[in-house]
């Protein structure tokens, strides 16, 4: 609702081998925080020339780099001179989130491309547990608030903005 996109998505998901759940519906999130006709799954995880998620505009480049996790430095500056926007979802619990970005923040900063979310542990739990085959998950941002829902279940989602600093 907080953007005015309303739409249904059939989505596949490649899972690698060494994908855990959680790292998936965090990619989920990001498809749903995102969502466009243009939007796809990258190889991520396998490649380091492909996000997690990107964009394309009608010329093939790049709209928008979405990653997920806590990747070095190096991949999300060269990330953003590849791409107008890049994003990241940080998860991985508040210690690990918090370590990541006290070591990378200062080098990050001088992405003026790069926005930076840190999904809470507890909410990327429990869109972890969510994670089955055939799942039809419903997902509402509104007033800032995001909700991820399942036939059983209704999570509200907590992601916090690092950077740009709000």
């Amino acid at each position: 609702m907080d953007r005015g996109y309303y739409a249904d998505h059939a989505l596949t998901l490649a899972r690698h081998p060494s994908e855990t759940s959680e790292r998936m519906m965090v990619r989920v999130l990001a498809f749903a925080l995102y969502a466009s006709e243009r939007l796809e799954f990258g190889k991520g995880i396998s490649s380091d020339d492909e996000p997690a998620l990107w964009e394309h505009d009608l010329t093939g480049g790049i709209i928008r780099w979405i990653e997920v996790g806590l990747p070095e430095e190096r991949l999300l500056r060269r990330a953003c001179g590849r791409s107008d926007e890049v994003v990241l979802l940080a998860y991985g619990g508040g210690k690990t989130v918090d370590a990541w970005w006290q070591a990378n923040k200062d080098a990050l900063a001088k992405q003026d491309k790069l926005t930076i979310k840190a999904v809470d542990s507890r909410s990327s739990k429990a869109l972890s547990a969510m994670a089955e085959r055939g799942m039809e998950l419903q997902c509402m941002i509104q007033d800032g608030e995001i909700w991820m829902s399942d036939a059983t279940e209704r999570v509200l989602i907590e992601v916090l903005t690092l950077m740009p600093t709000p």
